[in-house]
């Protein structure tokens, strides 16, 4: 009986081990876990914000060869204002010579060029744009924005999927026009060094906004406009 119960004691103490080292196991685990996930968002504060692959900053070229489309229906392709087709879908005329080009998907019908919609977080959105710049002696046109419009079921979603991704965004409000009867707007927004991603909810519309942006767009666009008119004596 008292073998027994020895055996019986150290039964229990063997399990309690066990267990024991299975909580510090679980806890270093969870440790490692965290420590990973803090490392990549301190790797993703040096590198500008990405949809779906897609990094700001990338060249158009980068972005007409080696992105496929992330819109539906399958088989989009990129339109750009520099493109003979961008006419077709409602989009102004620009030549390569230009300092600012906006470019969106679009597929191919029976009745000529579509607008196709780009799919965020596994939904069509509503409209989208990406708009690329040159700056500086920088030759190549890059992605500095990307914009779309989407339900507001999927910005809701979104809200979660970036802040367990990103971290807590910064959240502010915005004051809308007087038609809206006072009502505020709410913003979200992430942010790192270089970038930044904003989240709108549009009140009365059922509906909000996704902007990826460069660090600075202000100055994107300053600098385009000085080089506009560097290269065009006559503008104001």
């Amino acid at each position: 009986m008292l073998i027994a119960g020895i055996v019986c004691m150290s039964a229990a103490a063997s399990v309690h081990a066990d267990e024991h080292g299975s909580a510090r196991s679980t806890k270093s685990q969870r440790s490692e876990a965290k420590a990973v996930k803090l490392d990549a968002r301190r790797r993703m504060n040096d590198q500008p914000y990405e949809f779906r692959g897609i990094p700001l900053g990338i060249t158009l070229d980068e972005f007409r060869i080696g992105q496929p489309a992330r819109a539906t229906p399958p088989g989009s392709e990129p339109v750009c204002e520099t493109d003979v087709m961008a006419g077709a879908l409602g989009m102004g005329m620009k030549t390569d010579n230009s300092l600012t080009v906006a470019c969106r998907w679009a597929h191919r019908t029976g009745e000529g060029w579509q607008l196709s919609r780009a799919v965020v977080d596994g939904s069509p959105a509503q409209d989208h744009v990406m708009r690329f710049a040159r700056v500086g002696s920088d030759a190549s046109f890059r992605l500095y924005e990307i914009s779309f419009v989407i339900d507001e079921i999927t910005a809701s979603d979104l809200r979660t999927v970036l802040a367990d991704r990103y971290g807590a965004p910064r959240m502010q409000t915005a004051a809308v026009s007087a038609g809206s009867a006072g009502r505020s707007m709410a913003v979200y927004v992430w942010e790192n060094a270089v970038s930044s991603i904003t989240l709108c909810f549009l009140p009365g519309t059922r509906s909000g906004t996704l902007t990826y942006l460069l660090k600075d767009p202000d100055a994107w666009v300053k600098s385009v406009a000085r080089q506009w008119q560097a290269s065009n004596p006559d503008a104001g």
